[in-house]
């Protein structure tokens, strides 16, 4: 190529062209030609540069050559074009090469050795003199670029996030999903809204995006709407005056914090801002309006509450889940603050029991990651230098749920070992009372007819019955884990199993829910009328009949359907054990945070293998998953859930009894329809008594009038409660009558004492004599044998205590459920003393 080609092309192509004809001709005549493969090295920094070089085909790279840092991440090197001139100022100033650089692509470069080039700068001054020029020239628009960028920094500088805080811990699928949507909003510039409860670090979340885009480099600042001027000025700028937040970021981010205090006088300006991407400086009054700018930042808006006006134009819409739902990832995050903690303060990082990290799975955090993070804090200042950290020194806030419970199985090993061990109740259940009962039944069929003869009525009717009824407000319905009916049910459905291989029905729960608690109501009818009608009392044989028929019920539908369904839905004596068992001062319950965080099998609903700590079981009798349990009547402290948990999350917990009437309790009309009954069944069984008391001559010799007292007396005292529900209701009409099933409940301590009061004189009488009586049974004479038998008036003082503390409870337990005015609920405290002050009449005498 001629020199004169060489200098047409270094004038039209190069920066070179500023020197003159005679200068460039020099140059031309001294260029020689050089080849470069793709992906060869140039020049190395910070090595002197070995000569002038102009790149005249192909691309070359230019970057640093250092590893790979925090402030080079991501950095890709420069692409340098045909005409790009290297080394000329290194060359003339005696400077290294500042960048490595590399062929892209095969390259054609013109090169002038370096002694040949220094050789022509001296012989022509020009060429120094062109470059002092462009370095003038470039200091220049350097002193421009760092005023401007001063003065940004320094409108930016009250705004700025420095960092983001920290990252997302955990493994949950919350963690993993907020990780994801982090990443996506990042991708591109579409405008962001996070929104969720306080205490979540939202603005963190913000930061994440900002520092996990490719405009990393770029400001990135956080605005609280609440002070924002209703002009907008600090945003938008003044026209003609000084630039807003937005011109000064312009590829930065902006997060509008806390945007539900946005000014209503800004609102349609955001919308725009969103609509068009485009806003306009303010102008003062009178001024023409400015033309619209474009927006060249990332919008990102924070919020606790739903902005429809602002979710309807944003690309991406990202909802931060409250702590209480990823308990998965709480003993990740604990560990993370217990280690930022530690290195701060340069201690020794303590481990965190599992027993603690159970009580803190087991709160709820209504102020969310800011409220762990202080609790963390809390305990570690607590502990001091301690290796652990245990549940004594973690102590979150309780929930209500939580309020004045006591964990049973903490405070007594041997009591959880013992309701783990196969004495309970399976040892207990076919070692002992599937004997028992049939040898029971068997006597009542068999033996001698009268409780006085026959020690199998004797300890029907004066011994389980009282107890039974002692125990409800004590232990619930511990019962119907040992209960005969069911054993039977279980035997007959492990038995027709191996006979007959088939799977089990599911339970119809639809049907079950409406009408199984009318059906057990309907069967405590039947049974209150048999037992009234025929005597059951003091006659073995029915007694046993009646035993056999609900043993029956238990066998057949167990044959049927999948587990206990007889026990959950439609067993009488079952319905009122659960009733009862409301009242109870003890109940079976799992802690939700470590049922969330920490299984994954269910085995205690679903059954399965032994895993961990875990017993292999066939899962709950009666579907009841432990974390979900908020009515003792769907327990029957089986306790096959507390052996199936690895977690150690079931509780057997102290509580103020019948506290869930009046926190989480859900009426309804069969139970309430039940407790009625029960109640006119007290007065049915001291039939007699009314006849007396009320000076009526009662032929109950008859079984058709007997039958129509007996209704009447069960009907009549449930007229009482409505009546006193209809007086409130007539003062007081923002009541609706509907509550009367929630109040209903408040009758439940009357209702059992009532029934308790009844069966004490059985049990303080006839219940000594069980040594007599069961000599008696087998033909022996059981005179001179010891009785134990308590005086009429012990009996009466207690029967009447018992009485007048039902009532007291009902009233107390009435206030409790209604949450009304005392004078309000007095028809009701009315109704309820009238039921007492009958109950004494015909009970205590």
């Amino acid at each position: 190529m001629s020199s004169s080609t060489v200098v047409t092309w270094l004038q039209e192509r190069t920066s070179l062209a500023i020197l003159s004809e005679r200068v460039l001709t020099a140059i031309a005549e001294l260029v020689q030609p050089r080849e470069l493969a793709a992906d060869s090295e140039l020049a190395t920094e910070g090595r002197p540069p070995d000569g002038l070089y102009i790149l005249q085909n192909g691309r070359l790279g230019s970057s640093l050559h250092q590893p790979n840092t925090a402030a080079t991440a991501g950095r890709s090197p420069a692409s340098l074009l045909p005409g790009t001139t290297l080394y000329l100022a290194e060359l003339l100033l005696d400077r290294p090469c500042p960048t490595t650089v590399t062929a892209l692509t095969d390259v054609r470069l013109w090169f002038v050795p370096a002694d040949e080039f220094r050789q022509l700068a001296d012989r022509y001054p020009e060429i120094n003199q062109t470059l002092s020029r462009q370095l003038a020239d470039q200091l220049d628009s350097l002193a421009d670029a760092f005023t401007y960028e001063r003065d940004r920094m320094e409108a930016l500088r009250p705004y700025l996030v420095p960092k983001a805080k920290r990252g997302i811990v955990g493994k949950s699928r919350y963690a993993v999903r907020l990780r994801s949507q982090i990443r996506d909003a990042g991708d591109d510039r579409g405008a962001v809204f996070i929104f969720g409860e306080p205490g979540l670090e939202k603005d963190n979340t913000a930061a994440l995006i900002h520092y996990g885009s490719p405009n990393r480099r770029q400001p990135i600042v956080k605005l609280n709407c609440g002070l924002l001027q209703t002009s907008g000025a600090e945003l938008f700028g003044r026209a003609g005056g000084k630039p807003g937040l937005i011109e000064w970021l312009d590829e930065g981010t902006l997060i509008f914090n806390n945007i539900e205090e946005l000014p209503e006088e800004l609102q349609p300006q955001i919308v725009r801002l969103l609509e068009s991407g485009t806003y306009v400086p303010v102008t003062r009054s009178g001024e023409p309006t400015e033309t619209p700018r474009v927006c060249n930042a990332k919008l990102i808006f924070i919020g606790e509450q739903h902005i429809p006006e602002i979710e309807h134009q944003v690309t991406h819409r990202i909802k931060i889940p409250p702590l209480r739902v990823r308990k998965a990832d709480l003993g990740a995050q604990v560990d993370y603050y217990i280690s930022l903690y530690c290195r701060a303060k340069g201690i020794t990082k303590p481990r965190l029991t599992p027993e603690a990290l159970r009580r803190l799975q087991a709160y709820d955090y209504p102020q969310n990651i800011r409220e762990l993070q202080s609790l963390v804090e809390r305990a570690l200042v607590q502990a001091g230098e301690t290796e652990e950290l245990t549940e004594e020194i973690v102590w979150p806030s309780q929930s209500k749920k939580k309020q004045f419970r006591f964990n049973l199985l903490n405070a007594y090993p041997g009591l959880r070992h013992f309701l783990r061990s196969p004495w309970w109740p399976d040892r207990i259940n076919y070692g002992f009372t599937l004997t028992f009962f049939a040898i029971v039944v068997a006597i009542l069929l068999f033996g001698p007819q009268t409780r006085d003869q026959n020690f199998a009525l004797n300890l029907f009717w004066a011994w389980w019955w009282p107890l039974i009824l002692l125990l409800f407000p004590f232990v619930g319905r511990l019962w119907c884990a040992v209960c005969p009916f069911m054993i039977y049910g279980e035997v007959t459905q492990k038995l027709s199993l191996w006979l007959w291989p088939r799977s089990l029905k599911p339970w119809p729960r639809q049907v079950a829910d409406r009408w199984g608690g009318w059906f057990l109501f309907g069967l405590f009818l039947l049974i209150f009328l048999w037992e009234e009608l025929w005597n059951l009392e003091n006659t073995a044989y029915l007694s046993a009949c009646l035993l056999l028929l609900i043993t029956a019920g238990a066998t057949i539908f167990s044959a049927i359907f999948e587990r206990r369904f007889w026990c959950r839905y439609l067993c009488p004596i079952g319905g009122m054990n659960g009733m009862f068992a409301k009242l109870s001062m003890t109940e079976l319950r799992a802690q939700q945070g470590t049922c969330s965080a920490e299984c994954t099998t269910y085995q205690c609903y679903k059954g399965g293998p032994q895993k961990g700590e875990g017993l292999e079981t066939d899962g709950c009798p009666l579907y009841s998953h432990p974390a979900q349990l908020e009515d003792n009547r769907d327990c029957v402290l089986c306790m096959t859930c507390l052996k199936a948990c690895p977690h150690r999350s079931v509780e057997l917990n102290l509580r103020p009894p019948g506290i869930e009437l009046w926190t989480t309790h859900v009426p309804r009309s069969h139970e309430v329809a039940l407790i009625m009954l029960l109640l006119g069944g007290v007065f049915l069984h001291r039939l007699p008594e009314i006849g007396v008391e009320l000076g009526l001559s009662l032929d109950l010799t008859q079984f058709g009038p007997h039958l129509g007292w007996s209704v009447a007396v069960l009907a009549i005292p449930v007229l009482v409660p409505i009546a006193a529900h209809g007086a409130i209701v007539a003062f007081n009409s923002s009541i609706e009558p509907k509550r009367f099933l929630e109040w209903a409940y408040g009758y439940l301590p009357l209702v059992l004492a009532g029934n308790l009061a009844h069966y004490l004189r059985l049990g303080l009488t006839e219940a000594g004599r069980i040594v007599p009586v069961t000599l008696a049974t087998f033909g022996l004479s059981g005179e001179g044998w010891p009785i134990w038998v308590a005086h009429p008036a012990v009996v009466e003082f207690l029967q009447g205590t018992t009485i007048v503390a039902g009532w007291v409870l009902t009233v107390v337990l009435t206030q409790k459920i209604a949450r009304q005015p005392w004078r309000s609920l007095l028809p009701q405290h009315l109704a309820s003393g009238i039921l007492a002050i009958a109950l004494w009449s015909i009970i205590v005498r």
